[in-house]
């Protein structure tokens, strides 16, 4: 990217469609400049699929619309998130003859190793998202990360495949091209949170970013710098939203306000006393009170399944216990 230019990110989420406006630096060693920030309600989206065209529209327009007047630029091109149900990944091996004589290992070397590496069978209705290379291997020897330069016969790399659904990633493109904008590139969501908010050090010591959105929560595992599994449990922040609505006969929208203003994932830290007038929370519900403690209650249920789908994704991978930083929470339901 060149220096001083604009960069946009739009985040498309199943509760809020984010917008960020930022600024290349103009001088080495400076930060990038934040120009402009926009978060509208999303509409048109169900657990990061898109399942109305027009409403979808009408979101993206909105929260562009408002990043645009705060930049002050004007904004024609984005790098979009994309989520869902739909991702999987896979783990896939490339290997190659090195081409130049010398066995010096060139830049189209890399290329047609990776090339090899996503050359997997999908059905017809999925496509590759990203090819992300793990760990390159010359003659034998692993755990290479940049193989350029390096003299070999034999060239090898295990990469990190994520791919979709094609009917459900046009859908998405679709969408943001009748928004105005043109997309370029697309971006699994845990990766684009893994390199907001992981620390280096984290990475190399065995992590796990967990991104708590409202329709799906995403996974990333990383080892040694390495991205080692990827997942999407469809289990969410709308779920917990919803169970408090079934638990206190309320509407959806009254449910997410208590959600928001009174949760807790720890019953036993909020004492059996304390009650929520619903008519203060909104009024045109009905004057009864209902007890703190069962909304966290409510919540501390919904969230140790979500848990446990993600202590069974990284039994799964042997990592279960196995990542000596731990998990980082982020996303909207961390909050």
């Amino acid at each position: 990217m060149a220096r001083g230019e604009t960069l946009v990110g739009l985040d498309v989420g199943t509760t809020t469609v984010r917008v960020l406006v930022g600024q290349h630096p103009s001088e080495p060693g400076e930060k990038p400049q934040i120009l402009g920030v926009s978060a509208e309600p999303s509409s048109g989206m169900h657990r990061g699929v898109v399942t109305d065209v027009e409403e979808m529209i009408q979101s993206l327009s909105t929260a562009l619309d408002g990043a645009e007047r705060m930049a002050g630029v004007p904004i024609d091109r984005a790098v979009v998130s994309i989520g869902g149900a739909h991702l999987d990944s896979l783990n896939s091996r490339g290997v190659i003859a090195v081409s130049r004589a010398d066995g010096e290992i060139s830049e189209e070397d890399v290329g047609r190793v990776i090339a090899a590496a996503q050359a997997v069978s999908l059905p017809s209705n999925r496509e590759i998202i990203h090819v992300i290379p793990q760990h390159f291997i010359v003659d034998g020897q692993g755990g290479i990360t940049d193989p350029r330069g390096m003299t070999g016969v034999r060239l090898e790399v295990d990469a990190h495949i994520i791919e979709g659904s094609s009917p459900f990633i046009k859908n998405l493109t679709k969408c943001v091209y009748q928004a105005g904008v043109t997309i370029t590139e697309l971006v699994f969501a845990p990766l684009a949170a893994a390199r907001a908010v992981l620390s280096k050090r984290q990475k190399e010591l065995g992590v796990a970013l967990l991104d708590l959105g409202g329709g799906t929560t995403n996974l990333a595992v990383y080892e040694e710098t390495r991205l080692v599994h990827t997942a999407t449990i469809p289990v969410g922040g709308m779920h917990i939203t919803n169970d408090i609505a079934i638990g206190l006969r309320s509407s959806i929208d009254v449910a997410e306000k208590i959600k928001v203003e009174f949760g807790s994932a720890l019953p036993e830290t909020v004492k059996k006393s304390q009650e929520i007038n619903l008519r203060n929370v909104s009024p045109t519900e009905e004057n009864v009170s209902v007890s703190r403690h069962h909304v966290s209650d409510i919540i501390e249920a919904r969230l140790s399944e979500i848990f446990s789908l993600v202590s069974r994704q990284l039994r799964a991978i042997d990592r279960g216990g196995l990542l000596p930083a731990g998990i980082v929470l982020t996303g909207g339901g961390a909050r």
